[in-house]
């Protein structure tokens, strides 16, 4: 892979950097050491910093060569997962039920080392402003950095972010001109029945009965409401209810989460659930209280960016590596909120090496691949100086 020699060079340190931060990871909105240490070495750089941006977010502005104007934003992510590490490493987190469980420690890193290189050389002409953003992992880090005012701050012609792929070859990309995730939408439902003796069920009404009809009856929202050729998913991922062997309890609660591609299904869907739910505890003489709440919406690319993020990628990579017709996955990016408001693109690198590959993210035995790191931030210097060239 044609890497940046510089960045080459700079691997050891950043593996310094990425597993510093892999030890000590922090929940959303809590990145007060990681900011810091993203802080810190920006300065050292000779980087502006900005710091205190929704609550733990930096920005880093960099300054090239020439006049033209142009500004370009960087995102990476900081935030870990509430996770018990099961890797063994001897860099595994330190701070106990957190993790760097999605890779975000790397995509930090991948930035700073970027940074660092493009402070040393400039060879662009226009602004870069490097986002490190908290919270993406359910906290909308990125609609708070920029409900603060984050684009009036620090103006973005375009906004570009990346994400590591385990399911990817080391050495492969995978960028698409449309939707590359999905919206991810969160329901709750509480079944109210009336509670008894577990051996005279006649007595009641069941709410524990009501809730497995309800469980059961939404998968027939995907299943032959929701058009074949496209995409949707309900799951049902907590369901709690009573305390006794011997007691029909008087609630029942269940919640989970709905991805979709588009808001007219996404729109179809939550009009379903409330019918399914609301009739199917009707049905059973029981009352149902039904709560649907958008989330992240779905992550769009714009196609010119797209184009020019995998003509970046595609310089570090070479010919043939940056994949082009992957479908997309119905995991959830609150990046999605930047691209509402900037033209930009999210690409993902692939990290798997070995036929093996790399443990998914999420899990307990994921860990960020180093051999990642200098493409990463090869790809976000080569995006910087194929955007804004001197001259």
């Amino acid at each position: 892979m044609p890497i940046i020699n510089r960045i080459a060079a700079l691997q050891p340190e950043m593996e310094a950097w990425r597993r510093d931060l892999h030890e000590y990871p922090e929940l959303r909105f809590e990145e007060s050491r990681t900011a810091e240490q993203v802080a810190k070495l920006l300065a050292s750089w000779g980087i502006e910093v900005h710091t205190n941006i929704a609550k733990t977010g930096v920005v880093g502005v960099l300054r090239g060569t020439g006049t033209s104007g142009r500004t370009i934003g960087l995102r990476a992510d900081m935030d870990a997962l509430p996770m018990t590490e099961a890797t063994g490493l001897p860099y595994a987190s330190r701070n106990p039920g957190r993790m760097h469980a999605c890779g975000h420690d790397g995509h930090t890193t991948m930035l700073l080392g970027a940074a660092k290189y493009l402070a040393e050389t400039r060879n662009f002409d226009g602004t870069v402003h490097f986002i490190f953003q908290p919270a993406e992992e359910g906290g909308a880090g990125a609609k708070v950095m920029m409900d603060e005012g984050l684009f009036a701050r620090f103006p973005c012609d375009t906004v570009y972010g990346v994400h590591n792929d385990p399911s990817l070859p080391l050495g492969e990309a995978d960028v698409r001109d449309d939707v590359m995730m999905a919206a991810s939408d969160v329901f709750f439902v509480t079944v109210r029945g009336k509670g008894g003796h577990a051996a005279r069920p006649h007595g009641g009404i069941d709410p524990i009965v009501v809730g497995a009809h309800i469980v059961a009856a939404l998968q027939t929202i995907v299943a032959r409401r929701v058009d074949p050729l496209e995409a949707a998913v309900i799951s049902t991922t907590q369901f709690h209810a009573g305390t006794a062997t011997n007691i029909i309890p008087d609630e029942a609660s269940l919640c989970g989460t709905v991805r979709t591609l588009k808001p007219e299904v996404q729109d179809l869907v939550e009009a379903s659930m409330r019918r399914v739910v609301e009739a199917t505890a009707a049905a059973h003489d029981a009352v149902a209280e039904f709560t649907y709440q958008r989330g992240y919406p779905a992550t769009v690319n714009h196609a010119d960016q797209a184009r020019r993020a995998a003509r970046a990628a595609s310089s570090v990579l070479g010919e043939g590596k940056v994949r082009r017709d992957m479908p997309p996955v119905m995991g959830g990016e609150d990046f999605s909120f930047m691209l509402l408001e900037r033209p930009g693109a999210y690409l993902k690198l692939g990290q798997a090496a070995g036929a093996k590959g790399s443990a998914p993210v999420h899990t307990v035995q994921y860990d960020f691949n180093d051999d990642l790191l200098p493409v990463g931030a090869s790809y976000f210097a080569t995006l910087v100086e194929q955007e804004m060239p001197r001259g």
